[in-house]
């Protein structure tokens, strides 16, 4: 059994393709079947079901996936070990970042990075916070920027480095946009844009409702309740829904300052969520890693 033969097997295994697999890889497709039918061929028995529109493990797959998981991770910590030890910043980073900050937070980091270390290979994943947490904890990233979760994960370390406010905002169409004097209580009544429910930052606007005992799931549309209530998980498009007079949200700051935004005067003052950055608790961090953090930290109040 060869590194390369189980990087090829979960390749194929995530994307449930060869083809798809084989552009991941920068191989021929005939290369990963190849490399597949070998590492088969070792542990005598059969890992994939072929089936006419996609690939899905067998039994014998499902109890590989971890263990090759595992094997190409501690290879990988190895490798950047050994990095770190000669001061050879150069390899491979795999960051993983929310949109949100991708987008707002991270560019001028990234750029100022590529320029000093050209040298290293920047491997980006755009991923919701909660996914990118999900993939560190695995050993699937190196570092992940996102919205900081409310309670501690013990396989975490998180590192708070940007503070983001909150404002509750709508069109200035919406009824709620001539309205002198506003409520928690008073939102419930009116249609809401928010947060998918799994996301920290859908709890925080959440709690601020409970302090008060009210619901957020009364400022869900009616017809949307039960199949498509009206949630993303991307700030860009929640602020445009709002824009355009689809229902009241809850936006970053810096966001909310929009012409085509109206913010409310209603809830807390100082409603905020915490953007940082996240490491796995116990892996060592490369050269290219302490550099990025360098830079990272240098944002800090």
């Amino acid at each position: 059994m060869d590194t390369q033969s189980l990087q090829a097997f979960l390749a194929v295994a995530e994307t449930e393709s060869f083809s798809i697999a084989a552009q991941r890889l920068h191989l021929t497709q005939p290369a990963v079947s190849k490399r597949i039918a070998q590492l088969e061929s070792s542990l005598d028995c059969q890992l994939f079901d072929r089936l006419p529109r996609k690939i899905v493990l067998t039994p014998a797959g499902e109890a590989l996936m971890p263990r090759a998981r595992h094997i190409i991770s501690e290879l990988l910590e190895v490798k950047t070990e050994l990095a770190s030890l000669s001061g050879d910043i150069s390899g491979t980073l795999r960051i993983g970042t929310s949109h949100h900050i991708g987008l707002h937070h991270l560019p001028h980091l990234l750029r100022q990075f590529h320029t000093a270390y050209p040298q290293v290979k920047l491997a980006m994943q755009f991923l919701g916070s909660e996914a990118a947490c999900e993939a560190l904890a695995q050993g699937d990233l190196d570092l992940a920027f996102a919205t900081l979760p409310l309670e501690e994960d013990p396989k975490l370390d998180m590192q708070p480095v940007w503070r983001d406010p909150l404002s509750f905002v709508c069109a200035h169409t919406h009824p709620l946009a001539a309205r002198k004097k506003l409520t928690l209580e008073a939102l419930t009544l009116f249609e809401a844009i928010l947060p998918e429910s799994n996301t920290v930052t859908f709890q925080i606007i959440e709690n601020a409702f409970k302090k008060e005992s009210l619901s957020l799931q009364s400022a869900l549309p009616t017809r949307y309740r039960e199949t498509i209530s009206m949630m993303s998980s991307y700030m860009e498009t929640i602020k445009m829904m709002a824009s355009v007079g689809l229902g009241w949200a809850v936006l970053p700051e810096h966001m909310a300052n929009d012409r085509e935004l109206i913010k409310l005067k209603v809830g807390p003052k100082n409603l905020f969520r915490e953007l940082g950055v996240l490491q796995r608790k116990g892996k060592t961090l490369g050269a290219a890693g302490k550099a990025f953090l360098t830079l990272v930290q240098a944002e800090q109040p």
